[in-house]
């Protein structure tokens, strides 16, 4: 018996259930229950099962948690929200603000950051503005997701391909191949969402008030920590044109960022009591789970088995979308990263496997961590939720049509 791919299975099967059932069981806690069930059961270590931790992960996620703690806890988040949104005249323009701010922002500022400070964002747009919630969650989600492709920076898997050795200058080449289908996808997700959440397009006039400040302070220290953040992005990227900017890991960027925080802020203790301690948990119980998948080759195998010409644009973006939903994104990455480049692969199969790996996280909430992040930090913070099923519902469709511009769009290249 395959015991890890059966947990996966069951873990995939209660996040389904979740809100159908009597139990009203968390996502981090099924994940966790998953983590536990693979330790109990031997399928892992205890030893191998913390390795499989990505400490740079949990790092980055830890800081840009702090940094959106003291966002929202000093009001800046909310008055900064306004600026952006306040030129929305209709639901309808205020859609097409958050898919292409949201989307284009994930670019250069990572989809896991944009998820942090983005969901309580779009839960005060929807409070203010008499929107359903999961709408504009929805839009969260999948702009970051969309947004994330087109840049070497976008989200971890990326940054990994950006690393192989064929890529010469990663930010001209996701541009040049990835920029044009990526906003043709945002704006089907617009299409989408209009057509799915249609009751919630009224062409109502939007009325903006500004959010006063609440803590002037820690406002100051907030806004110092997001130019630190937004500085040693640009930085990066400027050093990434002379082949340089390797050293400026994004973990580091982040703890950068959070020190005016953490040191000149009296409210420190409050801002780490409103870290989302649940979703680092679901991290490192995934980090787990998907290492005792991995372990047992079943995907590895499988994907040798069907005698795929791993190369083509459909089968790699077909095999990324997939398996990406199994052994998530970055593990798929680190698995056909090497087969392609062993193949010789070109720009074009490089940034088709960026595509579909990413792409893969509009098809279904565990689809991309990000996901989850949305989801869990707005059960946290307003009980609102998105279900397997609503995801999945839109997800689906969006994702097939991302799935065909891509592959068009590589195809022609």
């Amino acid at each position: 018996m395959n015991i890890p791919i059966i947990i996966v299975g069951i873990i995939f099967f209660l996040i389904a259930i979740r809100q159908l059932s009597g139990m009203k069981m968390q996502i981090w806690q099924i994940m966790a229950g998953g983590a536990v069930a693979v330790l109990m059961m031997g399928q892992i270590s205890v030893t191998f099962a913390l390795q499989s931790i990505n400490r740079e992960v949990m790092l980055f996620l830890f800081c840009m948690f702090v940094i959106g703690a003291a966002l929202e806890e000093s009001g800046y988040l909310s008055h900064l929200s306004y600026k952006l949104f306040r030129r929305a005249k209709n639901e309808s323009h205020l859609l097409l603000l958050i898919l292409f701010g949201m989307g284009l922002a994930s670019a250069i500022l990572m989809n896991d950051t944009l998820a942090i400070i983005g969901t309580p964002v779009v839960l005060l747009l929807a409070k203010k503005h008499g929107i359903r919630p999961k709408v504009l969650l929805l839009a969260l989600c999948m702009a970051i997701t969309i947004g994330s492709v087109a840049s070497p920076i976008g989200n971890p898997q990326n940054l990994l391909i950006a690393s192989d050795k064929s890529m010469h200058n990663p930010f001209i080449t996701f541009l040049l191949f990835l920029l044009v289908p990526t906003i043709i996808n945002l704006f089907l997700a617009f299409l989408l969402l209009r057509l799915f959440y249609k009751e919630e397009f009224k062409n109502s006039i939007l009325v903006h008030s500004q959010e006063p400040i609440r803590d002037h302070s820690l406002t100051r220290l907030s806004k110092a920590s997001l130019l630190v953040l937004i500085a040693l992005i640009i930085l990066k990227i400027l050093l990434a044109f002379f082949g340089t900017g390797a050293g400026i890991s994004l973990t580091l960027i982040a703890a950068l960022a959070c020190l005016p925080v953490l040191i000149g802020s009296k409210k420190r203790l409050l801002l780490i009591r409103k870290v989302d301690w649940h979703t680092l948990l679901f991290f490192a119980s995934m980090f787990i789970v998907m290492q005792s998948v991995w372990d047992t080759g079943f995907f590895q195998h499988a994907i040798s088995a069907m005698q795929l010409d791993i190369t083509s644009i459909p089968a790699i973006i077909g095999v990324s979308v997939v398996v990406s939903q199994f052994i998530s994104n970055v593990p798929l990455v680190a698995l056909y990263l090497p087969l392609l480049s062993h193949a010789g692969a070109t720009a074009t199969e490089l940034m088709a496997l960026a595509a579909g790996s990413t792409i893969a996280g509009n098809l279904l909430i565990l689809g991309a961590a990000s996901n989850v992040i949305v989801i869990q930090n707005a059960e946290k913070k307003s009980g609102e939720s998105i279900t397997f099923l609503e995801f999945a519902r839109i997800g689906v469709p969006l994702t097939i049509l991302n799935i065909a511009v891509y592959w068009l769009f590589l195809s022609f290249l």
